[in-house]
């Protein structure tokens, strides 16, 4: 079947076949290949086409006819699916801008603002002439680095479309539309930020994280992926962080809840000996807030709660999410995280058979004076000490090898608990002269400081006539992640486009600060008063395909520590032009940053960062954090890469969707990259970890760090890789990944 007798059998006037006659011709211009024949496309469309179809279906049949091609032998199929998919959407999209008499990008977006889909800021905030000149920005040509997987879930879940679930703007639109967010209140030359912008979105060089992606433009845009809370120790506190927690659930954030400062189980409550409940009730209030206050009607909330190795209801938290014991006590929505200090690691490599002791918070802070959580390192080791040798104090004591072994278990049975170093994040933290780091947030990659808030006064007034309860509350550290990646895989490394759009990301990140609708005031308070952001990357086993290189190689070790160091290079120096620019972050005076030690304490000390270390302490710094490496589960899928950090599950795999086998292959699989495509169960966990050490160096956070283990791994094996990733100084890892163990990725930290 030639490509004219296609386009004739499938167009139903003469403009569509000519328009569907020249994409296939194109397409057999941009894959010349002999597997990639048009006549092989049209003997698998025939064997889809059935009677009486109408022209949509019968484009439909020819998209699924390309797509199911996808093989390891013919990756290519996924794009020539999704031209074809972008053929039959934007013919649909056409006829339905007609019925509309829209004409242009200006007059869709009045047509949107009329109809609440768009924030009437857009128009409030540019001229008519600079939508227009914002539409000459647009590239059609960039639709065709999409593949079918990537385009397949921009259409359906991220253009805007109208309240009977028809698409009314096109990829290039959307784009175009956060970038024109994104550079609301730039200064100057406003449209060359909104080019740029625009430019790095669209070529898929960076990704913004999913609810800046789904709400920039719109009118309720909530642009943040994660938020974190203390809950204090008192009834208000823990009512008021089940609140902010729905009221973030509810505009589709996810959280990050500490509750090593709540009481345990048995501890007294105004004198009365036993009347404390412990945390596990609470947190069973937690797990049925997710399930009751949704993410937008799309997925149910979703919270990581951490507590502290050394707290007394250790044993009942670790069986949170697994099968046996009392359900009483059990939430299988949360997912629990441990807080684990260097000590227990120490004691842990030396001898398993020692002791550990685990203690109320609220006991020891009657007793001695101090919250053992609000300190870390030698100071932490010291008050610990001092509580063990306190035979007043009440504890639970036991064997580490048997703690050691509760952790396993759910870890190799439920994929968590998550871990989080303490010690690790706080040392490295510029800006510990205002805080302390508790816990991360829902996938591990943010470290921030935090702190609880606190009721400071109740009082009755009178208010026109009339008569209102006012409570004052002391704000805290509610900490906000405002995330972005760097497609990796789709940047050339040889030149300056690494520094240049990590630059720009910078800038798109720090606008976001200023641009959110905040579900919570707390939250808008630390998050102009820290500036802190999160840039990550994706794509991450593709860089290495693509460069050719091994995962478990020498190599990747030294690719690892050159990109990283060059991100966090021009980072930090667009932090600190922003800072010249715009004013530095109000805790900027006695930072790390500041005072130099961010430099010293990760070694940087060649010329070229010594340069940048005074740059920074005479220009100051925007930010108070500025990279951390989410998982990108969703938005990796949309930049057609690899997710996050992590190696490809599976090179090539079918997946049943809509009716259809899906094929999913990793990206630019070719004879080259096809043996370095090495997949995660079967690559030595060591190299990951060895790698997660050499980039933690250049990360003032944390990395959404997964593990993939085995069956055949023993319980020692999977604690050697604990300890090795200790030793390398990760500060954090998300999932233990076994085989046969299916884990549900976050949304909502996905950019």
């Amino acid at each position: 079947m030639t490509v004219q007798e296609l386009a004739d059998r499938i167009g139903e006037t003469n403009d569509t076949k000519e328009r569907l006659f020249n994409c296939l011709k194109e397409i057999c211009q941009d894959f010349p290949e002999k597997e990639y024949s048009m006549e092989i496309l049209g003997k698998r469309f025939l064997g889809f086409q059935k009677d009486k179809m109408t022209e949509n279906e019968k484009l439909a049949a020819l998209v699924r006819a390309a797509v199911e091609m996808t093989s390891k032998e013919g990756p290519k199929w996924e794009n020539i699916g999704a031209r074809l998919h972008y053929f039959k959407f934007s013919l649909n999209l056409e006829k339905q801008m007609s019925k509309l008499k829209i004409h242009s990008f200006y007059e869709k977006i009045v047509y949107l603002t009329e109809k609440q889909l768009y924030g009437d800021y857009i128009l409030k905030s540019y001229s008519k002439a600079e939508l227009e000149q914002a539409e000459e920005f647009i590239d059609e040509r960039r639709n065709k680095l999409f593949n079918f997987s990537g385009l397949d879930l921009l259409l359906s879940r991220y253009v805007i479309c109208s309240y009977d679930r028809k698409p009314l703007e096109t990829p290039q639109e959307m784009y175009l539309g956060i970038a024109l967010h994104l550079a609301l209140k730039e200064k100057g030359d406003r449209m060359l930020w909104v080019k740029r912008f625009y430019q790095m979105l669209s070529c898929l060089e960076i990704t913004m994280a999913t609810p800046t992606l789904s709400n920039a433009r719109k009118p309720f845009h909530q642009l943040s992926s994660c938020f974190i809370d203390v809950m204090p120790d008192s009834l208000e506190g823990i009512y008021r962080t089940i609140d902010n927690f729905a009221k973030v659930s509810k505009m589709g954030g996810g959280m990050g809840i500490y509750t090593g400062k709540v009481r345990a189980a048995g501890s007294s409550i105004r004198g009365f000996l036993g009347a404390a409940g412990g945390v596990i009730r609470w947190i069973r209030l937690i797990n049925d807030t997710a399930v009751a206050v949704d993410q937008l009607g799309m997925r149910q909330g979703a919270a990581a709660v951490y507590l502290d190795i050394w707290h007394k209801d250790l044993p009942e938290f670790l069986q949170l999410r697994t099968n046996n014991g009392d359900e009483r006590m059990k939430a299988h929505d949360i997912f629990p995280a441990l807080c684990i200090p260097d000590l227990f690691w120490k004691m842990a490599e030396k001898d398993l058979n020692q002791e550990w002791h685990l203690f109320c918070p609220h006991e020891i802070m009657e007793a001695k004076g101090y919250c053992l959580e609000d300190c870390y390192g030698k100071l932490w080791e010291k008050r610990y000490m001092e509580c063990v040798e306190d035979k007043n104090l009440s504890r639970r004591t036991l064997i580490i090898k048997d703690l050691v072994r509760m952790i396993l278990k759910s870890a190799v049975e439920t994929g968590t608990p998550f871990i989080f170093n303490r010690d690790l994040v706080n040392k490295g933290n510029p800006n510990s002269h205002k805080g302390m780091i508790y816990c991360s947030n829902l996938c591990t990659e943010i470290a921030q400081n935090m702190s609880p808030m606190e009721t400071r006064e109740e009082k009755t007034v009178e208010v026109d006539g009339e008569t209102l309860v006012v409570t004052s509350v002391a704000a805290g550290d509610f900490v906000v992640c405002n995330l972005a990646s760097i497609s990796l895989g789709n940047i050339d490394l040889k030149g300056n486009r690494l520094e240049e759009v990590t630059a720009w990301a910078v800038r798109a990140l720090d606008n976001v600060i200023d641009l959110n609708f905040y579900p919570l005031p707390y939250a808008k308070i630390t998050s102009c008063k820290y500036r802190s952001i999160g840039l990550g990357v994706s794509g991450y086993h593709h860089m290495l395909a693509k460069e050719g290189i091994p995962w478990e190689s020498e190599d990747h070790l030294r690719l690892a520590d050159q990109v990283f160091q060059r991100i966090n290079y021009a980072a930090i120096e667009a932090s600190s032009d922003l800072g010249a620019e715009k004013g530095s972050y109000e805790y900027f005076t006695g930072s790390g940053w500041e005072t130099g030690q961010y430099f010293e304490t990760r070694n940087y000390t060649d010329y070229k960062w010594m340069r940048l270390r005074e740059k920074v302490k005479s220009q100051g710094m925007r930010n108070g954090w500025l990279i951390a490496v989410a998982p990108t589960s969703s938005t990796s899928i949309l930049a057609g890469t690899t997710a996050g950090i992590d190696p490809v599950m599976k090179k090539y795999f079918l997946e049943e969707k809509k009716h259809m086998m899906l094929p999913r292959v990793a990206p630019q699989l070719t004879g080259k990259t096809y043996w370095l495509y090495k997949e995660a169960h079967t690559i030595d966990q060591k190299y990951t970890i060895k790698a997660a050490g050499i980039r933690q160096r250049h990360i003032d956070q944390a990395q959404s760090l997964n593990l993939y283990i085995t069956n055949s791994y023993t319980m020692r094996q999977v604690l050697d890789l604990y300890l090795t990733a200790w030793r390398e100084g990760v500060k954090t890892i998300y999932y233990i990944r076994s085989k046969s163990l299916e884990v549900e990725e976050c949304e909502s930290c996905s950019s």
